[in-house]
C-alpha cells in the first residue's frame, strides 16, 4: 500500500464501489455525492415555503416530504453498501411509490420531481428484470398524475424519469456485481489456502510416513533384542538414527523448497500489489525461467519482492517497470533484473536495511545489487548466475 507524504495511503483515497463507508472521509464523500442528487427537492422545497398552501397542507406536507426521502436514502444509499432483504426493498419501494403521487398530486406540479427519486430508487435497488418494468410504469404515473396540474411539465419529466431509472438500474447491476465479484474473490482465496493446507499434509505424510513407519517398527524389534542380542539390538538403533537423520534431511529440503519464493508467483503478486497502490505497472508477461538455478531464481525473487515493496510503501511513484532479461558477461551468463519507478525512492539517504539484507542475500547465491536514484526516479539492478545465454522476457 503506497503511502504519500501525509500519511494517506491509495486505499483512503479511493472510494470502493459497493462497500460501506469505511472512514470519515469517504463518509463525507458519500454525503457529498447524495447532495447532488437531492436538487430535485428544491421545488417541492421552495414550494411550501413559499406561502401557496394554508398551514395544515404545509405541515401535512413538510412530514410527507420528510418521510419520503428519509424512505430514499435509506432505501438507495444504505441498499447499495450492505443490501437489504427483499421484504424490506419491496416495502421502502412501496412507500416512495404511495407518497410520490399523493403529494404531487394534492400539491401541485412542484412536486412531481418526486419522482424520479421514485424512478432511481427502483432502478437501483430493484432486479434487472423487475427494474426494466418498474421505471416505465413510475414514468407513466408521473405523466397521468401531472395532467391534473401541469402537463406540459409532466411531459418535460417523462423523458428524464425514464432514463435516469434505467441509468440506476446499470449502476445498481454494477454494484452488485462488484459485491458478487467481493464475495467470489474470498472464496477462491480460502480454496486456494485449503488446498494448499491439503498439499501440506500430503507431502509431510509421504515424506514422513515410511520413515516412522520403519522407525516404529525397528525400536520394537530393538526392544524385543536388548535382553539377550545386545548385538543386534545395537544393529537395529544404528539403522534407526541413520532413517531420522534422513528424514530429517527430508523435511530440511522440503521447508527450504515451501520457503524459497518462484519468480512466477513473484511477478504476479507484484501485479496484484502494484494496481491495489495506483501505480501503472510494465512486468514480463511470460518469462522463460529455464536452465536458470534454483538458487538464482529465489535470489532474483527475493529482489523483485524487496524492490516492489519499496516501490508501494515509500516511493510515491506512478508507474513502475520489471525488465528480466540475459547478458553474457566476461564471468558467464547471467540474469539480470531491473526495477525502475518514477519516484523519490523513499526517506533516508543510505540503503535500509531491505537492500542491505538483499545484497548479502545475492552475493551468497554469486550475484550482485545496484540500487540507487537516477535521472527519471529509482533503479534497482540485481544480476544472478544463468545457465543459458538468452533472452527471458521483459515488461517494455
Amino acid at each position: 500500500m503506497r503511502v504519500d507524504h501525509n500519511g494517506a495511503d491509495d486505499s483512503e483515497r479511493t472510494v470502493r464501489l459497493g462497500w460501506p463507508p469505511r472512514t470519515r472521509r469517504e463518509m463525507y464523500v458519500k454525503i457529498m455525492w447524495i447532495g447532488v442528487w437531492l436538487v430535485f427537492l428544491a421545488s417541492p422545497i421552495g414550494d411550501l415555503v413559499g406561502g401557496h398552501h394554508t398551514g395544515a397542507a404545509t405541515a401535512a406536507g413538510s412530514v410527507g416530504l420528510a418521510a419520503f426521502v428519509g424512505a430514499y436514502l435509506t432505501l438507495v444509499f444504505r441498499n447499495m453498501g450492505r443490501p437489504f432483504s427483499a421484504p424490506l426493498v419491496i416495502s421502502l419501494t412501496a412507500v416512495l411509490g404511495v407518497l410520490a403521487p399523493l403529494l404531487a398530486y394534492t400539491l401541485g406540479s412542484a412536486w412531481l420531481g418526486l419522482f424520479v427519486y421514485v424512478s432511481v430508487a427502483c432502478g437501483a435497488t430493484l432486479p434487472l428484470r423487475a427494474a426494466y418494468w418498474a421505471v416505465p410504469t413510475v414514468a407513466v404515473g408521473m405523466y397521468l398524475v401531472g395532467l391534473h396540474s401541469n402537463e406540459k411539465e409532466a411531459r418535460g419529466l417523462f423523458l428524464l424519469v425514464l432514463l435516469i431509472g434505467f441509468a440506476m438500474s446499470g449502476v445498481g447491476q454494477l454494484v452488485r456485481t462488484t459485491i458478487e465479484l467481493r464475495k467470489a474473490r474470498a472464496t477462491v482465496a480460502q480454496l486456494a489456502a485449503n488446498e494448499e493446507r491439503l498439499r501440506l499434509a500430503r507431502d509431510l505424510h509421504d515424506l514422513l510416513g515410511h520413515s516412522l513407519s520403519l522407525i516404529t517398527l525397528k525400536s520394537e524389534l530393538a526392544g524385543r533384542m536388548l535382553p539377550g542380542h545386545p548385538d543386534k539390538a545395537a544393529q537395529q538403533v544404528a539403522d534407526i538414527e541413520q532413517v531420522s537423520r534422513q528424514a530429517l534431511v527430508d523435511v530440511r529440503e522440503a521447508v527450504t523448497g515451501y520457503r524459497r519464493p518462484r519468480l512466477a508467483a513473484e511477478i504476479a503478486g507484484a501485479q496484484v500489489a502494484l494496481t491495489a497502490a495506483g501505480v501503472s505497472a510494465e512486468l514480463p508477461a511470460d518469462p522463460d525461467l529455464a536452465g536458470l538455478p534454483e538458487e538464482s531464481e529465489a535470489a532474483l525473487a527475493w529482489a523483485l519482492r524487496e524492490a516492489i515493496t519499496n516501490v508501494v510503501r515509500h516511493s510515491g511513484a506512478r508507474r513502475c517497470a520489471v525488465e528480466l532479461t540475459r547478458h553474457q558477461t566476461l564471468d558467464g551468463p547471467v540474469v539480470q533484473l531491473t526495477v525502475e519507478d518514477n519516484g523519490s525512492g523513499g526517506p533516508g539517504t543510505g540503503p535500509g536495511n531491505g537492500l542491505t539484507g538483499l545484497t548479502e542475500r545475492l552475493e551468497k547465491a554469486g550475484g550482485t545489487l545496484d540500487a540507487g536514484r537516477f535521472k527519471h526516479g529509482f533503479q534497482l539492478v540485481a544480476r544472478v548466475p544463468a545457465g543459458t545465454a538468452r533472452h527471458v522476457g521483459s515488461g517494455a
